[in-house]
């Protein structure tokens, strides 16, 4: 081999060693970044003539398992979903009370209804005491405020994922296109056959951002773009022109497009126990869908709310738009149960804070239905002002009737023909909903039915996250093990490395202590 050769082997493995440098600094340096998989050098030999000439620098490896990492995405959704809820849900939870608890001591409606019939029993036995009156009064108003408190959680924590549909609406897109512009770059690379490995690896930080999100699937073309779907196969356009549009339509990245989660705006709506989301028809959705560019034209678009499922969107369009309408409802239904009993008894104790009837139409917005009762029930204004009239004269028999019939629990007094029983289907705006239990039960067992009922989607909620956590612990370590840099590995690569270059260095320098000995010898 003559000096010629052997310098540019020793340069070739010299520039071969930097490379690898690189490529284990980058590993390193990303090492705790999230999403990131490890890239692995690719260097091979140089042959010419069955002699070798030196290395060859191949295209850097991206360490990925295409099932795992989509199982990962899939899991991380489900994680995000349930941490979302369970958050949202906590809040209820510290208003509710506990059904385990000992009765009494606890604010549960069971025991605050509980609280009314005892002081209504005490006052059979002094019927003319004032005190005793006013006891009846007092612990009928801390159930109607019990059952406010239940009401304003429910249409704040609504109104909470009403708000962060919005917000997450604008990170989702600002990822999507972000993963467009990423791909955009990769196969321009990709097609004078460069190195894309960082483009990859930023691609995946952010579709690894992505999956918390919303549950969504990726699937990479061969010419190295990634085109995004819901879970059941929806098109979520990265860029226009996948969707048959020029680029020159949108600024990229964007946080208003593909997706829109407001009418025309940019602000969340202000929620009221009147409004629902119904798709596909606008005159009676005041509470907007979720649209996505269609491609028809540069401004047409598709509703898609019910493809946006999992991760942190769809856990928030849930809340909104099932799991608080449907507590309303069931507080709704209660409260109205609780007013008309006592009135059939003769006690209009409750109303619906107005001068006009109530009506039980499961469907209109309080007085005409009993949507939205609980924010509005109270105690009669004639009863707070005279509670004396509790007991006219220190007669007892409405007292009696109230104790034996409003809180009985035989037949005639829970149904009745169906005039007493309490509304369980066809509640709501939207005339969809229901409360899971039967309607014909005491006022007690209603309360209890319901704090109960709520108290498992609570609970379901926390368990499932507890489970599902544990799920994606598990397949991040086997993500890891596949995509993961350990940095012991890298420092040992490092050590090699330096040998290698002290070797390549020594080559070099013998070649030119050669060379310039050949040069001084024929001077």
């Amino acid at each position: 081999m003559d000096l010629g050769s052997a310098l540019s082997i020793a340069s070739s493995g010299l520039n071969g060693i930097e490379y690898q440098y690189s490529v284990v600094s980058q590993n390193v340096a990303n090492s705790s970044t999230t999403g990131y998989a490890s890239e692995s050098a690719s260097v091979t030999s140089a042959v010419a003539g069955n002699q070798g000439t030196g290395v060859r620098i191949g295209k850097t490896v991206v360490n990925v398992s295409p099932f795992l990492q989509s199982s990962l995405y899939t899991q991380n959704a489900k994680v995000s979903a349930l941490t979302s809820s369970s958050n949202s849900l906590a809040a209820v939870e510290s208003v509710q009370g506990s059904t385990s608890a000992t009765s009494g001591d606890t604010q549960t409606l069971s025991d605050e209804l509980g609280n009314v019939q005892s002081a209504l029993t005490s006052l059979t036995s002094t019927p003319l005491d004032s005190s005793a009156q006013t006891a009846v009064i007092t612990a009928a108003t801390s159930l109607t405020d019990t059952i406010h408190t239940l009401a304003s959680t429910y249409t704040q924590q609504r109104q909470t994922a009403e708000n962060t549909i919005v917000s997450t609406v604008s990170t989702i897109n600002q990822n999507l296109t972000q993963i467009g512009q990423l791909s955009k770059q990769i196969m321009g690379l990709q097609a004078v056959g460069s190195d894309t490995s960082s483009l990859e690896n930023s691609r995946l930080e952010v579709m690894n951002d992505l999956s918390s999100e919303l549950g969504v699937k990726f699937t990479e073309t061969s010419k190295g773009d990634m085109i995004v779907t819901t879970e059941d196969g929806t098109q979520l356009p990265t860029r226009p022109d996948q969707i048959g549009l020029s680029n020159n339509t949108q600024t990229l990245p964007s946080n208003t497009w593909p997706l829109s989660a407001t009418n025309g705006g940019t602000a969340s709506t202000t929620i009221t126990d009147s409004m629902y989301y119904k798709a596909g028809d606008p005159a009676n959705s005041p509470i907007a869908g979720i649209t996505v560019a269609d491609g028809t034209t540069n401004t047409s678009t598709t509703d898609i709310t019910s493809h946006l499922t999992s991760g942190t969107l769809g856990a928030n369009i849930t809340l909104r738009d099932t799991t608080y309408p449907t507590m309303q409802a069931q507080l709704d239904s209660f409260s109205a149960t609780l007013i008309n009993r006592f009135n059939n008894a003769g006690m209009s104790l409750f109303t619906n804070g107005t001068n006009t009837a109530q009506s039980y139409d499961t469907t209109k917005t309080t007085p005409d239905g009993i949507v939205g009762l609980s924010s509005a029930i109270s105690v009669s204004d004639s009863y707070a002002t005279t509670p004396s009239q509790l007991a006219p004269d220190g007669s007892i028999s409405t007292i009696t009737k109230v104790l034996s019939t409003t809180f009985g629990t035989s037949s005639d007094d829970v149904d009745d023909g169906g005039t007493l029983s309490a509304p369980t289907t066809g509640l709501g705006p939207s005339g969809t909903l229901q409360t899971g239990y039967s309607g014909t039960q005491g006022l007690v067992a209603l309360a209890t039915s319901l704090t109960s009922a709520q108290g498992a989607v609570i609970g379901t909620a926390s368990t499932n996250l507890t489970y599902a956590t544990a799920v994606q612990t598990t397949i991040n370590t086997k993500v890891t093990n596949v995509s993961g840099v350990n940095v012991n590995n890298e420092m040992s690569k490092i050590v090699a490395l330096q040998n290698a270059y002290t070797a390549n260095a020594k080559i070099i320098s013998s070649v030119q202590t050669m060379f310039s000995a050949l040069l001084n010898a024929i001077n």
